[in-house]
């Protein structure tokens, strides 16, 4: 296993300079605009050297082919999707589109998809027809997720890694060796992506990586957490903190600002703590350690009683608002519990006076 894996690695960290060189040539990059940080044009679909260095593990792997073609070729059309979107810039219907079609092949080919779950008070929730849907909609927004993020220099591969060996960590704990291998390979083609994509980005992932990379953590999420409890559900949106409450930020900011939900920003988490002042650098690792965080909270909700795991989300959702609120992640006038701790602060000292 650790051969493959290293196999892996290397093959990422060599092919990322020869798509780097191919993309040169045929001018595909990310030139500079009101969207992005960069200010020269950044080569981009370094997401194809991470998806081939990731089919070349699951081939090596010793799983089982009923599920290795289904990932496969799913994971293709969402590679593919996230290619053309590079070079020709496709309309975000076409794009979930793609998304929609490699999802579908994961939930009806591979068999992928949460049937029910336990509910703390109220026994098993059987989700009967709306399992396939919910499943379809699960691998569709985290694979946004992961996209949203990829707006800074080596985030989008840094956030997913630390999520890929939590996601592992997991799998170790509940005994899950077919999780582990994928998990691991995934891994490790990303981090011989890293050293050319973190700051100063020599070549960008792109839409091919940030979408691909998505689409598997959803896939594994599901394959390690499908079918338990709610407690246990919420463990990978834990995991996947970061990218998740970004996400629903950014929708949430544009229905208040009543602007497409589609149309691009730049009050993303990463946009914001750049505003405070964090050079690009700091910027990034400052959200690894935040998503860092996020998959300490998930591993100490496993072995939390239901009360302490109630407990620490509640924790867990104030810190989060605090953070939405002085980073101004939904509007700068939204501040309710600063509002109020300014006001509770107001009539101590007038009761001082």
């Amino acid at each position: 296993m650790l051969t493959i894996v290293l196999i892996c690695f290397l093959a990422s960290l060599l092919l990322t300079p020869i798509v780097r060189r191919i993309v040169l040539r045929f001018d595909i990059t990310d030139k500079p605009d009101k969207r992005r940080i960069n200010v020269v044009p950044i080569p981009s679909l370094g997401g194809v050297a991470i998806f081939v260095a990731f089919l070349i593990g699951m081939f090596l792997l010793p799983i089982d082919k009923t599920l290795l073609w289904p990932l496969v070729i799913g994971a293709s059309v969402i590679a593919i999707t996230g290619m053309l979107d590079d070079i020709l810039e496709l309309k975000a219907r076409y794009k979930l589109l793609g998304q929609v079609v490699a999802a579908g092949i994961i939930v009806f080919w591979g068999g992928i998809n949460i049937t029910f779950i336990n509910l703390p008070f109220g026994g098993e929730w059987h989700f009967g027809y709306l399992a396939i849907p919910l499943t379809i909609v699960w691998i569709v927004a985290i694979t946004n997720a992961i996209n949203l993020i990829d707006g800074l220099d080596g985030l989008a591969a840094g956030v997913s890694t630390i999520a890929l060996l939590t996601i592992m960590g997991m799998a170790f704990v509940m005994g899950d060796p077919l999780v582990i291998m994928i998990t691991a390979v995934l891994a490790a083609a990303t981090l011989g992506f890293l050293p050319y994509n973190f700051y100063p980005a020599k070549i960008f992932m792109g839409d091919t990586g940030a979408l691909f990379l998505g689409f598997v953590i959803a896939i594994l999420s599901l394959m390690g957490f499908k079918n338990v409890t709610f407690i246990s559900l919420i463990v990978p949106v834990l995991i996947l903190g970061v990218p998740i409450f970004d996400t629903i930020l950014a929708i949430i900011r544009r229905i208040v600002h009543r602007t497409p939900i589609a149309m691009a920003d730049k009050s993303h988490l990463h946009h914001s703590l750049m505003k405070l002042g964090f050079t690009h650098r700091q910027t990034v690792i400052l959200i690894y350690a935040i998503s860092a965080l996020f998959s300490l909270f998930a591993l100490i909700f496993t072995m939390s009683t239901f009360w302490g795991s109630f407990l620490l989300i509640l924790v867990l959702l104030v810190i989060v608002e605090f953070f939405v609120e002085v980073l101004g992640l939904v509007s700068q006038n939204y501040r309710p519990i600063m509002r109020l701790l300014r006001l509770e602060r107001i009539e101590e000292e007038e009761e001082q006076e």
